[in-house]
């Protein structure tokens, strides 16, 4: 099978959609699946990927204030000379910006079915920008993309009703999944600690993700330094960055700002933690709630996303109900004085992460694409044969 996958964000960039595509790509190539590429050229020059068959690369832009964020510039000739040399089985649009739009035109045209991702929250980021009126346009454009789409993936149950309440068609969940090695206790490292000034017996808490207005950075300034009063021995680790970087770090001089880290880095900095502290509420998914969880963090989050599918509240993590902000504040200060509940919740935590393993989320992805070409096999065939 020859599958196409179009995104406005590929690897080295650092995101959700960015690295689910990543882990995806490298289970289906180990399943024999060859695969194509289309995306924007990279900032850094001319990095291909040597995994792919074939790799289209359009010119891009970045989003005005937010340099990290690029989209892809329509390049439909491109894209049907492409397909029209080396057809693929089906193409998988991961972004709707305006390169994901071009290539489901030029999809439609040539019959090669469509199955469409919904990894980002582009309508919610309209309130999070201070557009909150665009918002029902920006809903209606989505659906009219996607509903264009044989199947669109969506990566919990509860996305899943609320798009299908909003006219979205033909809807279906695909989790996302974790490699429990790589994400785990084990890569504890006792002189990272030491460096944020942690001994064994001081708590330490992470937040990992972008600096961004959508990551509702006022309740993440306001819970850590809660939490500071209440254990003024408490360390406070950040890795990321954003244009909201600058501020947080005025907020909270006591913390320590990592920036973006290694891929090998990350992995020492979850393990190193003791809680995870995450107040966004604007995301899809949320994959590092689901790695905080597997390198045995006790979390604190709102029941939204990740964390309405993968939290039991004091079972193994704390939940929220969305807008209970001061809830949030008192969970987490009430938890950095509890060693010995922070140490159950971050094992069951655990527990429950190892349950989502990418070779079963591959097999969703699989089932969607060969389900999406066998029905165009089907409407192409001559009626009676």
């Amino acid at each position: 099978m020859r599958i196409c996958l179009v995104s406005e964000t590929w690897t080295p960039d650092i995101n959700g959609v960015a690295h689910t595509l990543a882990r995806l790509s490298d289970q289906l190539r180990q399943r024999g699946i060859t695969l194509q590429l289309v995306r924007p050229c990279p900032v850094d020059g001319q990095h291909r990927d040597e995994g792919m068959s074939r790799e289209l690369q359009v010119q891009g832009f970045s989003v005005p204030g937010y340099r990290e964020v690029r989209l892809g510039l329509p390049a439909a000739r491109r894209i049907r000379r492409m397909w029209q040399d080396e057809r693929p089985d089906a193409v998988y649009v991961a972004t709707e910006g305006p390169l994901g739009w071009s290539a489901l035109a030029v999809a439609e045209k040539l019959g090669i079915p469509v199955v469409s991702g919904w990894h980002t929250n582009f309508d919610h980021y309209c309130r999070d920008y201070g557009v909150g009126w665009l918002r029902p346009l920006v809903t209606q454009r989505l659906r009219r993309f996607h509903n264009r789409c044989a199947t669109t993936l969506v990566p919990t149950h509860a996305q899943a009703r609320t798009l299908t309440a909003l006219g979205f068609e033909r809807v279906k969940v695909m989790a996302r999944g974790i490699d429990g090695a790589r994400f785990s206790p084990e890569h504890r490292d006792p002189a990272l600690r030491e460096a944020w000034g942690a001994d064994p017996h001081h708590p330490v808490a992470l937040y990992v993700g972008r600096l961004a207005p959508e990551k509702n950075l006022d309740l993440l300034r306001d819970t850590f330094a809660a939490m500071l009063d209440a254990r003024p021995d408490m360390k406070l680790v950040v890795v990321g960055d954003g244009p909201g970087r600058a501020a947080l770090e005025r907020a909270l001089p006591q913390a320590h700002f990592t920036g973006f880290v290694s891929p090998d880095d990350l992995i020492r900095h979850y393990a190193s933690a003791d809680l995870f502290v995450f107040p966004s509420i604007s995301e899809t998914w949320g994959n590092v709630l689901l790695e905080a969880m597997a390198s045995g963090l006790a979390v604190i989050a709102f029941r939204h996303a990740a964390g309405a599918e993968l939290i039991d509240d004091d079972a193994n993590g704390v939940q929220l109900a969305i807008g209970d902000e001061a809830g949030f504040r008192e969970a987490a200060v009430a938890l950095c004085q509890q060693p010995a509940r922070y140490g159950r919740l971050g094992r069951a935590a655990r527990d429950r992460a190892l349950q989502y393993r990418w070779p079963a989320i591959t097999d969703d992805f699989l089932a969607a694409l060969t389900h999406a070409r066998e029905m165009s096999d089907e409407a192409s065939r001559p009626c009676g044969v």
